[in-house]
């Protein structure tokens, strides 16, 4: 009697072991990977600024909330500029951190088992398919505050009041200071601590609800008001604000892309997706006394749907807000449905056949990441040639989006717009066709160029709208034509474009 707890407790272990095992092994291709990988690249330009005394918005512009150039900065301050190393260790343990918050609230909800089945859905299908999904970007790193601000919430309770909620409300916008889409999954949890039937299963008051939603709000805003102090403090509060949230519009809907990336999302993420409609076709059985877990958790998946969709651009990375809610959704059926407490309704379910369908999407994901960041292993030709003909405190000027010029070339941007979208007008989400962009152009933005330009001149500018058939070629624009013309002169064509250097 006494060596069947015993051989459940070592059997739980190494499945702990083995789920741990398999995530870091996913995400080896991305700790072996040399240099930045995607949506990293922008982000370290301005961490870096930050570590050189700068200010992010002010000294290097990007359009995501402080805190996630925060993140990276103590990075590297921690563990020194470019230390690629660093940031990917990080990206993993982050994502074993998320995946302890979906296991804690699969495990108040239900049993330790269907915690585990959460976790391990989501080491599986975050990085699903595309290896811009490895990259620690926003939407894999708010998901960890979104996650942990939920298990907050689920669970059980003995307080009326319950003061914890004050944290969670921290958390969720600790979520929005990282990726602005997070702020939205704060609703179905408010909501949530409204509904009659969470008021019913907890045994408060409707009084006490209000409360309890009143003190989340408090987090929330507790935090806010917190940073933008000390945005004021540092005096980019206004800065901070426009290329937050004003800078925001959504000129374009690109309907082909998100059609096209949906319906890839939706086949290659197909389990979470089949188990989610399961445990609904269930529910009376599988969430019997969680009706109101059931609700909100629906209720994540749809605000989580509406922020990846809000920006229109239906980028591959904006689909892994998605994923807690599946996993969180979906575990409960599949835990059961392994622990032979569920007969499977069609032979598709069996539990042999959805083990290999995982090992399947678990060596498809693997090879996919493989092949693409092992062509990717080396710096850019231009990163290279900068890297050897400049000095250590030459400033450069990146004409174009390829941010990873400045880590390659290991140089400082010698203009506030590492992107060039504000000089362009261009568009997120590609190229429209018939669409002149440069009724978009942020006003001052060209006279902020040449401030900065006249504080730390450029040595180089490299010029990646140098092709036939370019959308912004310099001819197009008056100022930085007549500075390359009276300043600087061509001295090498690469891949990317033409440098060119001061006379």
């Amino acid at each position: 009697m006494m060596d069947a707890p015993t051989h459940r407790s070592r059997e739980f272990c190494f499945a702990v072991l083995g789920i741990i095992l398999l995530t870091v092994a996913t995400r080896v291709p991305a700790l072996l990977h040399p240099l930045p990988i995607d949506d990293e690249a922008g982000y370290s330009v301005i961490a870096n600024e930050i570590v050189d005394g700068g200010y992010p918005y002010l000294d290097a512009v990007d359009r995501k909330p402080p805190l996630l150039y925060w993140t990276y900065a103590a990075v590297f301050k921690v563990a020194g500029k470019y230390n690629w190393v660093a940031l990917h260790v990080l990206s993993l343990i982050w994502t074993l951190a998320t995946m302890a918050g979906l296991y804690a609230i699969g495990k108040q909800l239900f049993d330790r088992e269907t915690g585990l089945v959460a976790a391990l859905l989501y080491s599986v299908f975050q990085p699903w398919a595309s290896f811009k999904n490895l990259a620690f970007n926003g939407e894999m790193v708010m998901n960890l505050a979104i996650v942990w601000a939920w298990a907050i919430a689920l669970r059980r309770s003995s307080s009326q009041l319950r003061p914890q909620l004050f944290l969670a409300g921290v958390l969720l916008c600790a979520g929005f200071l990282l990726k602005q889409p997070a702020a939205i999954a704060a609703v179905p949890l408010g909501i949530y601590l409204l509904l009659p039937s969470y008021r019913a299963s907890r045994s408060v008051t409707r009084n006490n609800s209000i409360v309890q939603a009143a003190i989340l709000t408090a987090g929330f805003f507790a935090a806010l008001g917190l940073v933008t102090i000390v945005l004021w403090r540092q005096g980019i509060l206004h800065e901070a604000f426009y290329w937050t949230i004003a800078d925001h519009d959504v000129p374009h809907v690109f309907w082909r892309k998100g059609i096209t990336n949906t319906l890839i999302f939706l086949g290659t993420c197909l389990p979470l997706v089949i188990g989610a409609i399961m445990t609904c076709r269930d529910k009376n059985e599988i969430w019997a006394g969680r009706t109101a877990e059931r609700v909100a958790l629906f209720g994540l998946l749809a605000a989580s749907a509406i922020g990846a969709a809000a920006g229109g651009r239906f980028y591959e990375h904006y689909y892994i807000q998605l994923i807690p809610a599946l996993a969180l959704l979906a575990a409960p059926y599949y835990a059961q449905l392994w622990t032979r407490r569920l007969q499977p309704p069609h032979w598709l379910l069996r539990p042999s056949v959805t083990y290999a369908w995982l090992a399947l999407t678990i060596v498809a994901f693997s090879i996919s990441h493989w092949l693409v960041l092992t062509a990717r292993r080396e710096p850019l030709e231009t990163g290279r040639y900068l890297l050897e003909h400049s000095a250590p405190n030459d400033r450069i000027f990146v004409w174009g989006h390829k941010t990873q010029i400045y880590l390659d070339a290991r140089r400082r941007p010698a203009c506030r717009y590492i992107l060039s979208f504000p000089l362009t007008g261009s568009v997120f989400g590609g190229p429209i066709p018939g669409f002149d962009t440069r009724s978009r152009i942020l006003p001052g933005a060209w006279t902020k160029l040449e401030e900065d330009f006249t504080r730390h001149p450029p040595t180089y500018i490299i010029d990646l709208y140098s092709g036939p058939g370019a959308l912004y070629p310099v001819k197009n624009f008056p100022i930085l034509a007549k500075i390359l013309a009276e300043r600087y002169q061509p001295v090498a064509q690469t891949a990317e474009g033409v440098i060119y250097r001061m006379r």
